[in-house]
């Protein structure tokens, strides 16, 4: 196993690895160790099926749920992130995010294959959450220090949400619903993370609505300093896809935000959500 560190603070390329075979107990020790060092991990050059993304994805922990994609046929834990070539609704998940984190118990990790790359655009950016929560100002610190942040799954996927009742046109199989308004959960905003025992910053634009006991007033420019500092450039890894590479990211410490600039190119990855196995 090569694993090759980016130039950002997170994410790593690991080669020598053929996820369309069995892994051995070493090799699934050693993927964990590094995945939670750089958070961000991509295996290139694979030839997978969809049952090799299930295999994999259960190495690391158990099947999560997705309140609000629609599966694909007979594989009740996997969804497409699709796009058409001449599809002109805005890109799915340009806000930047932490998959899921409206639920109780947010997932550990995403698992995401390119099986259509387009030529150009599409990069996927992550930021680092433990950089941001390391280098918030202090000020800011200990107005946060010890609060809950609300996340909602409300703004997205809510009836008038953003992919709700007037989002026409996608070929991605989201399912709004009602269900959104009371998907909400508060967190930690300096959350420690089960496995590493650090910190990060955990909030996000998409998720993120309140912070408990602060009114709206209070909250509002709170969280929008907050994003704007874990929003920085210099905690920002963008990764390139290439056709045949398997991304896995660790939600619990970065968030990430879709990207477009592939027009009139085709785009398929096949998705699974993995729950932390620390909850279990």
């Amino acid at each position: 196993m090569q694993v090759q560190p980016q130039d950002a603070p997170c994410g790593a390329l690991i080669r020598g690895v053929d996820l369309s075979r069995p892994l051995t107990g070493a090799q699934v020790a050693g993927i964990r160790r590094h995945w939670l060092k750089h958070q961000v991990v991509a295996f290139v050059d694979q030839d997978l099926s969809v049952e090799d993304i299930e295999r994999f994805a259960l190495t690391v922990g158990p099947f999560g749920s997705d309140p609000f994609f629609e599966a694909i046929p007979g594989h009740p834990h996997v969804a497409q992130v699709r796009r058409e070539a001449d599809e002109k609704t805005p890109i799915f998940a340009e806000v930047w995010h932490s998959d899921w984190s409206f639920m109780a118990q947010p997932p550990a990790a995403t698992v995401l294959y390119g099986n259509v790359i387009p030529p150009v655009g599409g990069d996927t950016r992550f930021t680092d959450l433990y950089a941001a929560w390391e280098t918030l100002p202090a000020g800011l610190k200990t107005q946060v220090e010890g609060r809950r942040a609300i996340h909602s799954a409300g703004r997205a996927y809510a009836r008038d949400g953003a992919y709700g009742e007037k989002d026409k046109g996608r070929s991605m199989k989201i399912r709004y619903s009602d269900d959104a308004l009371h998907a909400q959960y508060a967190h930690p905003i300096g959350r420690v993370h089960p496995e590493t025992g650090r910190t990060a910053l955990f909030v996000s634009m998409g998720y993120t609505v309140g912070i408990e006991g602060m009114s709206t007033e209070e909250a509002t420019p709170i969280l929008h300093a907050l994003f704007a500092h874990q929003n920085r450039k210099e905690f920002e890894y963008s990764h390139r896809w290439s056709q045949g590479t398997l991304l896995m990211w660790d939600n619990r410490c970065v968030n990430h935000a879709a990207s477009g600039g592939y027009d009139g190119h085709a785009r398929l990855l096949h998705r699974i959500t993995v729950a932390d196995r620390t909850f279990q």
